[in-house]
């Protein structure tokens, strides 16, 4: 999907006209007749820096081939119920008069851009906007590590009483996506530094400021996701523990009501005999029998109350 975006008189419009200087270009899974265009319109020489950033296991780099720069970032998105995150390339190439965004989904927090939820969007100042998208990217990143920590507390309410794998198995979805967040966010973090001790982007004054909060941002996030995992690590091995304990509580809970059962049944065998046995002339003999098989489960069931079985 191709779409064309430029700033007129402060607001953001579609105008479909790639090859118009000032313009910002993105691109969402395009088609090869899609990447021709943008390349012919934005006079770059080749589409390598396009197609590297479809690649989804592309490590975010900065890197500048005639004039033309690549910045590939890894941004968060939702995949699947399986892995609630995962993190996906966004390539940014500044040519000399356009602005191109490249990834191989749809990125939900540029839509805040398009729609006119960011202020201060001017598509034909490349750098300002290349670092708007870059402290967007750090705050959802944080945002999300904090429905990762709701989402957290919750299972844990719901370990407490659980003996079955299930909440186990989604801390460890929100383990595998803080693994990724942690990656990803260290390796934004070098493209930053690298953005700010080089010369590979003209850096004006007024932008020096929001490139280095977007640093400290991203710095907040590497922190949190980390503090997170290791939270998150101790909870799975302590419930795993406590899973295990609940268990062997209702194994020994039912070994001791098998044994109490055992012992009635035992007696009624012994009796049940062909052979002379007491009680076998007395009128009394089932009264007796049924009173000695709740004798002995009394005296099994205290017995084993004593052993802490119950």
């Amino acid at each position: 999907m191709l779409a064309v975006y430029r700033t007129i008189d402060n607001i953001i419009i579609n105008t479909n006209k790639p090859e118009e200087k000032g313009s910002w270009i993105n691109l969402t899974n395009p088609t090869e007749d899609e990447i021709a265009l943008v390349t012919n319109a934005t006079g770059m020489e080749f589409d390598r820096f396009i197609k590297d950033a479809l690649d989804d296991e592309e490590r975010p780099r900065i890197e500048t081939e005639n004039e033309q720069i690549l910045v590939i970032i890894n941004v968060p998105i939702m995949q699947n119920a399986t892995v609630i995150y995962e993190t996906i390339p966004l390539g940014i190439i500044l040519t000399k008069n356009s602005f191109v965004t490249v990834c191989l989904q749809e990125v939900d927090f540029l839509k805040e851009f398009t729609n006119g939820k960011v202020r201060g969007v001017e598509t034909y100042k490349k750098t300002r906007l290349l670092f708007q998208i870059l402290y967007k990217s750090a705050s959802l990143y944080l945002t999300l590590l904090r429905e990762i920590e709701k989402k957290t507390n919750e299972i844990e309410l719901a370990l407490h009483k659980s003996m079955k794998n299930k909440e186990l198995i989604r801390l460890l979805n929100l383990q595998k996506s803080l693994v990724y967040f942690t990656t990803s966010l260290k390796s934004n973090e070098k493209v930053m530094q690298k953005m700010l001790r080089t010369k590979i982007l003209k850096v004006y004054e007024e932008d020096q400021d929001l490139l280095e909060d977007v640093i400290i941002e991203n710095k907040q996030a590497v922190e949190m996701a980390e503090t997170y995992s290791n939270i998150l690590r101790s909870m799975m091995d302590s419930f795993a523990s406590i899973i295990s304990n609940n268990l062997n509580m209702v194994m020994k809970f039912l070994a001791s009501v098998t044994i109490i059962l055992a012992l009635p049944t035992m007696l009624a065998s012994f009796f049940g005999m062909n052979v002379k046995i007491p009680f076998e002339t007395s009128d009394h003999a089932f009264a007796i029998i049924v009173s000695l098989a709740v004798i002995l489960c009394s005296g099994g069931i205290i017995i084993l109350m004593k052993k802490d079985m119950f």
